[in-house]
């Protein structure tokens, strides 16, 4: 038996949907989510930059480590953590430094990932530790926040401390590139002595 209950049924007004609107999400919420979606992407781009690049073989890593020791030695502190603790070393390009490309290196930084690739050329060209330590103080730099300038100037600055001096590397390719881009964006810190044309660090 079918029952018509015609009082039962309330037709929709448009007064209805005025006195209850839709419910909104709260500003808290939208930012939860913002921030969680963040943090995915983030991740997943990570992953993804490891995967499509490989690790250093046994003996580049202890190259990798003794250069470390030399700059946590030295009393940068802050950049040997960041390289001890922070960083994963990569010895071939990931997708990324492949899509974007890069001049001749001896390494490439991928920030605010932490990732360094670290090409034959680091392993080669420099003649002892003290000088890929001063690769790597370069590349920390740029773990840290700093633009090419800046990260260049730094690593000029604390050569010193580094023991990486003129006086024992001077004839070698990485002291005379350092040198030579150095003075080109930085020519005020090469005023100094009596020729007014020496390096004042």
């Amino acid at each position: 038996m079918l029952v018509d209950d015609e009082d039962s049924f309330v037709p929709w007004s448009a007064e209805d949907e005025a006195a209850e609107p839709p419910r909104r999400r709260s500003l808290a919420k939208r930012l939860v989510w913002i921030v969680s979606a963040t943090i995915v992407v983030l991740i997943v781009w990570y992953v993804s930059l490891l995967l499509s690049s490989d690790k250093l073989q046994p003996d580049q890593n202890l190259k990798v480590d003794r250069a470390i020791g030399l700059i946590e030695q030295s009393g940068f502190s802050n950049e040997g953590f960041i390289l001890r603790r922070a960083t994963s070393f990569r010895s071939t390009d990931n997708w990324w430094n492949r899509w974007l490309g890069h001049r001749e290196a001896y390494a490439a930084t991928n920030f605010p990932f932490e990732i360094v690739t670290l090409y034959p050329e680091f392993f080669n060209v420099p003649v002892d530790d003290r000088e890929r330590a001063a690769v790597l103080l370069h590349e920390a730099r740029h773990l840290l926040g700093d633009g090419e300038d800046a990260a260049l100037r730094a690593t000029w600055m604390g050569k010193q401390h580094l023991g990486w001096t003129k006086d024992q590397y001077q004839q070698t390719q990485v002291w005379d590139n350092t040198e030579r881009l150095t003075r080109a964006r930085f020519p005020y810190l090469f005023q100094c002595g009596l020729d007014g044309k020496s390096d004042c660090y």
